[in-house]
């Protein structure tokens, strides 16, 4: 089958935007939405990006040519886009001059080639070994006080020169937003990510 190959992927969704969050907020990117994941975060806010039976396969051929009239930055995100093959697609945007990211819980085996590894791990399904070493941002989604000893188990495995941040969940934002602000402040290796595109009106 196509989709088992990553030749045809479950396009949920396309669009141009600002990067809101993390390490290259405020950039201008190309998101591609995959659908399908089984991590199950209650907090997520793209539950229909679950079933990826919903989205439709689509050709990577077509995914790219999608992409031509945009900013070179791409970002790959879901859903979890690694349930799946994604060699085809990132040679595909490769070839055609593309700067590649990719969000992911970091729950499946790395496939795909990228510039910018995003490795934001869920409670649900825990990362692979080999997302530390590869990870060039971690970012922790805080909604709860534990969530800052758990992130710290996981900024304990990523190498030197990867950038930590932490995000408050957003329906918690005011409750936990300055907490963050004083834990960043006692831990400058960490920053803050907010969901800026979210205050900008923005997909």
């Amino acid at each position: 089958m196509l989709v088992d190959k990553g030749q045809m992927l479950p396009l949920m969704e396309e669009f141009y935007t600002i990067q809101g969050e993390g390490f290259h907020m405020g950039k201008a990117a190309y998101f591609i939405r995959i659908g399908g994941c089984d991590v199950g975060c209650h907090w997520c806010d793209v539950k229909e990006s679950w079933n990826a039976n919903l989205h439709p396969p689509t050709a990577v051929d077509a995914i790219v040519e999608h992409s031509m009239p945009y900013s070179n930055t791409v970002v790959v995100t879901g859903g979890e886009p690694l349930t799946w093959d994604m060699g085809p697609l990132t040679n595909k945007l490769t070839e055609a001059g593309k700067i590649i990211h990719i969000e992911t819980s970091g729950a499946y085996p790395l496939s795909g080639r990228w510039d910018w590894i995003c490795l934001s791990p869920k409670k649900t399904k825990a990362p692979l070994d080999e997302f530390y070493l590869h990870a060039d941002e971690l970012k922790v989604i805080i909604y709860n006080n534990h969530d800052f000893k758990w992130a710290e188990e996981h900024a304990a495995k990523v190498g030197d020169k990867c950038k930590l941040f932490l995000q408050p969940e957003w329906s918690k934002r005011e409750q936990m937003m300055p907490k963050i602000a004083d834990y960043v402040m006692a831990n400058p290796q960490w920053q803050i990510s907010i969901q800026s595109h979210k205050y900008m009106g923005l997909p």
